[in-house]
């Protein structure tokens, strides 16, 4: 099978390229802005693209079988380069598809779909309410992807938890930085709260059964996330425990603390967006049962292990990006005026 993967230089795009690899799939495209500058690069067609361009999506869905889809611009994008990419973006890679009678077509979506909700856990059936342009524009693309399977193509659609494993930088690369430096972190709230997770090759293997299942089995949308998982401030405390230094979680009051983060957002001081420290004092969790049910789905990683597989990836890999920052889940992101209070810590 000829596989397209786009956003194949990100996080989650390198690491399912490594995985079709060692599952013996040698064919496979990687389409993405960013260059691909992994060792993986002789073992793959590579092309450097806008998932916008008509004419680039043209070239890179000729022959393909199999597309996973997920590139996406993420919250630290522009307003406007988030609707285009996620929603705008999905609807040309899929009716390119379409075209090329492509078999299946795998949508990587977003638990962030159903916004800041009410209850847990959270079932595929329920409300949709993005915050935020992500939020909204993830909303927006399974739409796209919901009309084309009523026109009769094959598009699974998952909805993955927060995903960490090797290759994960973003918002983790703080708290990962300041355990190997010695110093604690703060969460919002009482930290008694679940907030479930999922390492990457679970995430992968979500994929490879949405790839290779009957088509009748998998043409439908599924949560996923780590079946094992504790509250908040148990996880994160197993990666200061994993650094030796005998710091704390410390946990602090989420009324003024959201406060304070929106006005930094708003000032641009802080990457921090809404859902993220809108949603870290609350419960965040789904129900995997569907997807253990009918995809037969079984997460191999607890959140403590996924999180202590980063954490271990992280201090192997700290010094060949300790000076850059960026705005994608494969690059650190710019502490900003946060990074005043590591020294409190």
């Amino acid at each position: 099978m000829k596989i397209l993967i786009t956003g194949g230089s990100g996080f989650l795009g390198i690491n399912i390229i490594r995985y079709l690899l060692l599952k013996g799939y040698t064919d496979i495209v990687s389409l993405d802005l960013s260059d691909f500058t992994y060792p993986e690069k002789d073992k793959v067609k590579i092309l450097t693209g806008d998932i916008r361009d008509k004419v680039v999506v043209e070239k890179a869905m000729d022959g393909v079988d199999w597309v996973v889809h997920t590139a996406a611009a993420l919250p630290l994008y522009k307003p406007a380069d988030i609707i285009s990419t996620d929603v705008d973006g999905t609807r040309n890679l899929i009716s390119t598809a379409k075209k090329h009678n492509v078999e299946r077509f795998v949508h990587i979506s977003s638990t962030a779909v159903y916004g800041i909700p009410d209850h847990h856990p959270l079932l595929e059936a329920d409300k949709l309410d993005g915050v935020g342009p992500y939020g909204e524009a993830k909303i927006a693309a399974e739409e796209v992807c919901l009309e084309h399977r009523k026109q009769g193509m094959c598009v699974p659609i998952l909805r993955p938890k927060s995903f960490i494993g090797p290759e994960r930088l973003g918002v983790f690369a703080f708290f990962y930085e300041w355990a190997k430096d010695g110093h604690g972190f703060a969460i919002l709230g009482n930290g008694k709260n679940k907030y479930q997770f999922l390492d990457v090759e679970d995430l992968c293997t979500a994929i490879f059964l949405c790839l290779t299942q009957e088509k009748s089995v998998v043409n439908d949308t599924f949560n996923v996330g780590a079946k094992v998982f504790t509250t908040m401030q148990e996880d994160y405390q197993s990666v200061l425990d994993k650094a030796g230094f005998g710091k704390k979680i410390l946990c602090i009051p989420a009324g003024p603390a959201i406060i304070i983060l929106r006005i930094l957002e708003a000032l641009k001081l802080s990457p921090l967006y809404k859902w993220v420290y809108e949603t870290m004092s609350q419960d965040s969790f789904v129900s995997i049962e569907k997807a253990e049910r009918i995809l037969g789905f079984k997460p191999k990683y607890s959140n403590k292990e996924a999180l202590l597989r980063n954490y271990e990836w992280y201090l192997q890999n700290y010094k060949s990006f300790e000076n850059t920052t960026g705005i994608s889940h494969r690059a650190p992101w710019k502490q900003g005026i946060l990074k005043l209070l590591k020294i409190f810590f």
